[in-house]
């Protein structure tokens, strides 16, 4: 393994886009024309040249692109004892545009044991070398919390857990025991990916897709602590870092909003290594916020978007870079796109290509600010 962990100067978030026959392989497992075994060995194929060109490109992290997963975060949520795959009636609405109906629903008891994405990440690790860091992606504890409630899902939710502080230590015990399964199996770098602190910037949104009136702060403290809850015991050779947006959907968004409602709490308090943070257009707002990270806390600013196969200016981005310097010591300062290319099967417009363009310039631009 590398000797440096997550993050680095120039970096990712962790999904891209579907080569066309794990697409094909998928909707053909889904309708019985090929076997899981078949289907393994398919993403098994893609992820070794995915890794290949991970490499390639001079990156120090290496991911399986979230190759095995239809969303960024409910797959995972899936593999969970005591959580169940659902459809609902509708989507997510995103900004012109209605997402697949995916969801979840609790059908007893939630804990961790034998957690699928376990052997997925020990696929990943066999390739890990002494230029790179096998990262395992997944939906921070906040975000499933969110899912069980969001909309309709809350009567299920509560049949099951009437005690609200039963689920939030049942859901943190499961988190506890994924993380010391990753662990085990040679994890050192485990990114959370969690978009409730996002849309939290969208007090209209957020109300929308819960279905309930908020007070964002109270809510908000309790996500915190369910968080680090699930955080408390950690090694303290484990990195963990989580990864913060507004939505990322076939190059659409969700919510809008600078990051000053939560930024006292999420950077001031969340017990984490290093933050993702989109700074890819006026939705995500100014720099400001910044002014809460602690000091020696890693921030990697997502300046160049993955919504669009347009490159960003170099010198924009650089003076972005310097404009974030004010609050947060350069040292501390990484890049990477905004999100991942892929956070569901969809995948964002743009080309394998322009995907790999995009990566090349947020390295290039990396190498000349550090």
């Amino acid at each position: 393994m590398y000797k440096e962990n997550a993050p680095f100067r120039y970096d990712f978030v962790g999904s891209f886009l579907r080569p066309e026959n794990i697409k094909k392989a998928r909707a053909d497992y889904a309708e019985g024309r090929i076997t899981f075994e078949d289907l393994t060995e398919i993403e098994n194929s893609e992820i070794t040249k995915l890794i290949a060109a991970q490499k390639a490109a001079g990156y120090h992290v290496i991911t399986d692109g979230e190759f095995r997963r239809s969303y960024w975060h409910l797959d995972f949520m899936w593999g969970f004892n005591g959580i169940k795959h659902i459809e609902l009636d509708h989507g997510y609405f995103f900004h012109g545009e209605e997402t697949t109906h995916g969801s979840i629903a609790i059908s007893g008891d939630i804990s961790g044991e034998n957690h699928p994405f376990v052997e997925h990440f020990k696929f990943v690790k066999q390739f890990e070398d002494e230029n790179t860091v096998a990262r395992q992606t997944i939906p921070a504890p906040a975000q499933l919390y969110a899912e069980l409630f969001r909309e309709k899902n809350g009567e299920n939710t509560l049949k099951y857990y009437p005690d609200d502080e039963k689920l939030l230590q049942d859901i943190a015990a499961a988190y506890r025991t994924v993380i010391k399964d990753l662990y085990e199996a040679g994890c050192r770098s485990i990114q959370f990916d969690d978009c409730t602190w996002g849309m939290f910037c969208d007090k209209k949104y957020w109300e929308a897709r819960q279905n309930v009136r908020t007070e964002l702060g109270d809510i908000a403290e309790k996500y915190l602590r369910l968080n680090n809850l699930a955080l408390e015991g950690r090694p303290s050779d484990l990195v963990i870092t989580t990864h913060v947006c507004r939505g990322n959907y076939h190059s659409t968004w969700a919510s809008s909003g600078g990051y000053e409602p939560i930024a006292e709490i999420l950077f001031g308090k969340e017990n984490v290594d290093g933050f993702y943070l989109e700074f890819d257009d006026e939705r995500s707002g100014g720099f400001e916020p910044l002014r809460f990270v602690p000091k020696g806390k890693k921030i990697v600013l997502g300046l160049l978007t993955s919504k669009s196969p347009v490159l960003e200016d170099e010198a924009g981005v650089i003076g972005r870079i310097h404009e974030a310097a004010k609050y947060v010591p350069l040292e501390d300062l990484c890049l990477s796109p905004q999100c991942g290319f892929a956070s569901c099967e969809i995948g964002n417009k743009l080309t394998e290509q322009e995907q790999w363009a995009k990566l090349a310039l947020v390295k290039q631009i990396a190498e000349k600010v550090w």
